[in-house]
């Protein structure tokens, strides 16, 4: 097998349960390959770990093992018991949840959602692409879905010299899959929609909000298909208005509320939230419950500042649309955008707006997206619930 030794002391991390290697980090590499295997180890000759290597990528190195492991199908067998095993995966009822977190399951580069009888898979790295023989086979002894479809568009693989791909890959896939999430029914765009088709991360933070809602207004923002807004009503809220740019996830949205019979009860709007904010509530008529879900508005460190930006002005003004003793749900699900700092932010937008705020709740991704405690980039998701006074 191929070699990578680390310069000195930079296996400090990997020692600690880090799954990444970044390219400075390599003192040399021997008889490696793009996407191939390879054993690494520290500047002392020490093994440390088995993984793939890819030179083209600044992670150039993703663990599999910290064991000399023969990697092939009886230990992807093991990888993927464990994590079909784990128990939020295995909730009676269940119809639809994320089956393999990538690193979080050390499985790195690999996520595979699970719509009812369907799956959606993502390939995010040459490393596991390769490999996709070895685990490929595995998957489908073990879940027996109706078919596969390969969601694998994400701009990762480009960084990695993939091609973006978006395609049925075995069985049928139909357009839009119908599942069941608590007590509502959603139609999903598997083929077209956005990410895997369906928010699966923001499940609990759904459930989270609903104590605030009975009797309540609510504008859902970014609403994608109603999601939020479909849960704000079933748990008691009169009227919901959900915003959204994508006529598509609009359409989709309202086939939802027809499905869960509250299609008089919510309005869709299209439109660009940033814009429609900017304008005072009509007749000044303000929400008792503001919903921000926006899609990542930092996609790397270097556009941090303008994606700061955005989420503060997005909580600015929509603090000008809240009711008096109303609730703010913000949220982020950019890795970029840590805890601290949106926290920071959402309380100097108060500050500008003349309000004052205080926390009743906090959520961070469901529970099959576990957060690897040695990886903080494996937690992305946040989301605060503010009483705003």
């Amino acid at each position: 097998m191929a070699k990578i030794f680390l310069k000195k002391n930079e296996e400090r991390r990997l020692r600690k349960g880090h799954l990444w290697v970044f390219s400075n980090e390599i003192e040399k590499a021997e008889g490696v390959s793009n996407g191939g295997l390879a054993e690494i180890f520290d500047s002392s000759g020490r093994f440390l770990a088995v993984g793939y290597y890819n030179p083209k990528t600044l992670i150039a190195a993703r663990i599999l093992s910290f064991e000399p492991d023969p990697i092939g199908p009886n230990f992807f067998r093991r990888r993927l018991e464990a994590a079909l095993n784990f128990p939020p995966r295995q909730v009676p009822g269940q119809e639809a949840c994320r089956l393999v977190y990538s690193e979080s399951d050390f499985l790195p580069g690999l996520v595979v959602d699970r719509y009812g009888d369907y799956l959606t898979v993502q390939v995010l790295t040459l490393g596991m692409e390769k490999l996709k023989n070895d685990w490929l086979p595995v998957l489908l002894e073990k879940v027996d879905p109706q078919g596969i479809l390969w969601v694998c568009d994400s701009p990762l693989r480009q960084l990695e010299g993939l091609p973006l791909i978006r395609e049925v890959f075995s069985g049928e896939v139909p357009d839009t899959v119908e599942i069941r999430e608590g007590k509502l029914d959603f139609c999903i765009d598997l083929k077209k929609g956005q990410k895997t088709g369906f928010f699966l991360d923001q499940k609990e933070n759904r459930k989270k909000l609903a104590q605030w809602v009975k009797g309540k207004r609510v504008l859902d923002l970014f609403c994608y298909t109603g999601a939020w807004g479909l849960s704000a009503l079933h748990n008691g809220a009169v009227e919901v208005a959900a915003v959204d740019e994508s006529q598509p996830a609009l359409d989709l949205g309202y086939e939802n509320a027809l499905l869960n019979r509250m299609e008089t009860k919510i309005r869709f709007e299209k439109a660009d939230a940033f814009a429609y904010l900017a304008s005072p509530p009509p007749n000044d008529k303000k929400f008792d419950v503001i919903i921000l879900d926006p899609p990542a508005l930092i996609k790397s460190k270097k556009n941090f500042e303008e994606g700061k930006k955005g989420y503060f002005t997005l909580n600015r003004r929509a603090l000008d649309w809240l009711a008096p003793g109303g609730i703010l749900a913000t949220c982020s699900c950019s890795f970029h955008m840590d805890k601290q700092t949106l926290w920071e932010l959402v309380n100097v937008a108060a500050l500008k707006a003349g309000r004052k705020l205080r926390l009743v709740d906090y959520g961070t991704q469901a529970p099959d997206h576990p957060i690897l405690a040695a990886m903080p980039e494996t937690e992305y998701l946040k989301c605060f619930v503010f009483h705003v006074l």
